[in-house]
């Protein structure tokens, strides 16, 4: 893709995405996340009502007299963008790809960020971390997060959510607000998950296609997948082959339920051919 229509579609990206998240998100985005982490700002004289849990034994033990800890809501917050961009991301049967999908709802909720002047960050995964953006502000920073949501080429096609997890937990010390954007075809995240939530707000948003959902019975089909590349012939007209799909890719969606959901973790499950928007705004209000 030459320069000038990497521009052209980086801005088309903005002003859909802008105009969305300046009239729908930016106020959900801050009553669902804003103040939701807490800072130490001060010592002060314990008062009736205060809350016991906030006393401050040591500087009680130094005054004789009890001292509680004084906590302020953080004014500033860090969103953290994880992007699946495996070989499957590059699937659709309708309008758009699902990495198309995943482009606009991520430039979305960075906007929506933006507005509350919160820092950005971007984390660009396969069964690796192919590409770490550390959190900035600014509109120059997101634009530069939606250049590589377009243009970035994978060195993989493969995916590895926990390993994107673990290197999340290494690179972000003080807590997140989390989306991590991918299809979820794919195991063993369970655990990093749940460390990971334990910590940061973790969102998961889940793009899918319905083609995806079953097999159609088309007769004998070449197919390929599109993480390892690999051509194979499929009879399509076999019941057996149909219900092992359909039992492979249900097992992989109810994993990513489980496991979000005993992480302590939202999700949000978006098809190509639905409204992201609503999926979004529905999301913020019940968090809200």
């Amino acid at each position: 893709m030459d320069t000038k229509e990497l521009l052209k579609k980086v801005r088309k990206i903005e002003i859909k995405t802008r105009r969305l998240s300046d009239h729908i998100f930016g106020g959900e985005y801050h009553s669902t996340f804003k103040g939701r982490g807490m800072t130490f700002s001060e010592v002060r004289q314990y008062q009736f009502g205060d809350d016991v849990r906030n006393i401050d034994w040591n500087v009680t033990a130094r005054y004789n007299e009890p001292y509680i800890k004084v906590f302020e809501e953080e004014r500033e917050l860090t969103m953290m963008l994880m992007v699946d961009i495996s070989g499957s991301e590059l699937f659709g049967t309708d309008l758009q790809f699902k990495n198309e999908v995943v482009t606009e709802i991520a430039a979305t909720l960075a906007f929506s960020a933006t507005q509350n002047n919160d820092k950005i960050g971007l984390i660009l995964f396969t069964d690796d971390v192919e590409l770490y953006i550390p959190p900035k502000k600014g509109r120059s920073h997101v634009l530069r997060i939606i250049r590589e949501l377009i243009e970035f080429k994978p060195k993989s096609k493969q995916t590895n959510v926990a390993e994107a997890l673990k290197f999340l937990r290494n690179v972000m010390k003080k807590k997140a607000i989390v989306f991590v954007l991918s299809d979820f075809i794919a195991d063993d995240y369970k655990q990093t998950l749940k460390i990971a939530a334990g910590k940061h707000d973790v969102t998961g948003i889940r793009v899918y296609d319905k083609s995806e959902e079953a097999i159609p019975n088309l007769g004998m089909v070449q197919m390929q997948d599109e993480e390892s590349g690999e051509l194979m012939l499929v009879n399509t007209s076999s019941r057996k082959t149909r219900t092992n799909y359909s039992k492979f890719y249900n097992e992989k969606v109810e994993y990513y339920k489980d496991s979000f959901a005993k992480a302590g973790a939202g999700t949000i499950d978006c098809r190509v051919d639905e409204s992201y928007v609503k999926k979004l705004l529905g999301y913020f209000k019940r968090r809200g």
